[in-house]
């Protein structure tokens, strides 16, 4: 579980079987997205922290801004970036959760939102896992008529169940509690996943219909992960609801 002190490592889980070999397409498309993002801002806060060397040095220490990285993100940092992938990760939170697609056009509206609104603070390899399991059951919560509680999600996502409730709570004070979405609002968001994809592989359209799954799976032990506890985005104009 992911508990001040664990080991930072997520293990990863088996491939899925051929009855979970049906992905969502929105999972693929916003792997794609969430990774080039994440890989741009990794590289953005390697040289942040290169300058600010470069500024000790030269100025003996004195008068280097200490801020490489904004702090509104911290309850969701990591000491190290998690091995689990980003696919690997929504892949999984989808297997078991059973939360409809639409969830995580959601999640990704509300990280989106975070982005827009405290653009000093960048969703890099050491948050997003945090803040994609905090934002996918957040709207889960918003969208679907059954869903799991916070200690389930926080066993398939890595964490403790403690520290799941602070994320919760954290993310919904950063959103000022906004984790209303319009149709409209999805509708935008749904156009601008795809035209991304679109213009770096195949065609894809994202499933934008809430659907509710009976079908329960079961979290094997030997899958949990755990992680050592501790944007700039270019998406759609943040929209009114």
């Amino acid at each position: 579980m992911l508990e001040e002190g664990g080991t930072d490592e997520f293990h990863r889980r088996p491939d899925p079987s051929a009855a979970d070999a049906a992905t969502p397409r929105v999972l693929t498309i916003l792997s794609y997205v969430l990774e080039k993002l994440v890989a741009r801002n990794d590289q953005l806060l390697v040289l942040g922290r290169q300058v600010a060397h470069d500024n000790v040095l030269m100025s003996n220490g004195e008068g280097v801004p200490q801020r490489i990285l904004g702090k509104n993100f911290n309850a969701f940092h990591g000491v190290r970036a998690p091995n689990i992938s980003i696919p690997k990760y929504l892949e999984r939170l989808y297997k078991y959760t059973n939360c409809s697609p639409s969830c995580f056009v959601v999640g990704y509206v509300y990280i989106d939102r975070l982005g827009h609104k405290y653009p000093d603070s960048l969703l890099v390899s050491l948050n997003v896992h945090r803040l994609l399991v905090t934002s996918v059951m957040v709207a889960s919560k918003l969208l679907d008529d059954a869903h799991y509680n916070n200690a389930f999600y926080a066993r398939v996502g890595g964490v403790s169940n403690a520290e799941l409730n602070k994320l919760e709570l954290e993310l919904l004070f950063l959103l000022d509690f906004g984790v209303n979405v319009s149709a409209r609002v999805f509708e935008s968001y749904c156009q601008y996943l795809e035209k991304e994809m679109l213009s770096n592989g195949p065609t894809l359209k994202i499933e934008k219909s809430v659907i509710n799954s009976n079908t329960t799976s079961t979290v094997d032990d030997a899958t949990e992960i755990s992680v050592e506890d501790t944007d700039h985005t270019s998406s759609p104009s943040q929209l009114p609801d």
